[in-house]
């Protein structure tokens, strides 16, 4: 090969390994700008038995999970039977995760609303006691905010004549309640049925918010 072969070939060489780097500058560039996966968002919820609040939120499309727990007290890793004692300050709740992109939080508070009874300052239903209160446990500012706005606007048009005493509070700590607790409605249809049942709860709700449209279990 001639001097003048070889400088040929290493620039040849030279301005291809350029164009290389470009291309994997550019490759690289649309990799780091790609949508990046939605992640799970979350809500607490309280009102009542936790068996009964699992259902409604599991048929809705867009909800990932619903776990079972108790949250709003002042006891670290509260049991069923601590909790149960009313002592803990611990309500019964649930927490959701979900997508934002296919449920919103709104239409969370919607489903929320339809399945408490919001007028009741003891309890809910046949369950009575600090521990089944019916609350909502805000997050951040925007579902502070959301919550708000819906019992404002429940408040205005509340097809019932008591007053609305649910309260919105900041989150603490949610603790998973125990596995059998979990998906109780799935694991024990015929005990809750008959639970569910017996407590009232199907009976108040249709009292309150008039023929059921779909969202009670």
């Amino acid at each position: 090969m001639t001097t003048h072969e070889g400088g040929f070939i290493s620039r040849l060489s030279g301005r291809w390994a350029g164009v290389l780097g470009l291309a994997l500058m550019v490759a690289g560039a649309g990799a780091g700008h790609a949508a990046p996966a939605t992640s799970p968002a979350t809500a607490i919820f309280a009102g009542g038995c936790f068996w009964c609040m699992e259902p409604p939120f599991d048929g809705l499309d867009g909800v990932v999970s619903t776990t079972s727990g108790y949250t709003g007290g002042h006891v670290p890793n509260p049991g069923y039977e601590a909790v149960s004692s009313g002592r803990t300050g611990h309500a019964e709740a649930v927490r959701i995760e979900y997508d934002p992109e296919k449920v919103s939080y709104e239409q969370l508070l919607d489903v929320f609303w339809r399945n408490i009874d919001p007028t009741d300052p003891g309890g809910q239903f046949c369950d009575r006691g600090s521990q089944y209160r019916a609350q909502i446990f805000y997050q951040d500012e925007g579902q502070q905010a959301a919550a708000e706005r819906s019992r404002a606007a429940l408040v205005a048009n509340k097809p019932f004549a008591q007053s609305l005493i649910t309260e919105i509070v900041p989150a603490t700590k949610f603790y998973p309640a125990e596995e059998y607790h979990q998906d109780y409605y799935l694991k024990n249809p015929l005990r809750y049925k008959f639970y569910r049942h017996r407590c009232g709860r199907d009976e108040r709700l249709e009292a309150l918010w008039g023929v059921d449209d779909g969202e009670k279990k």
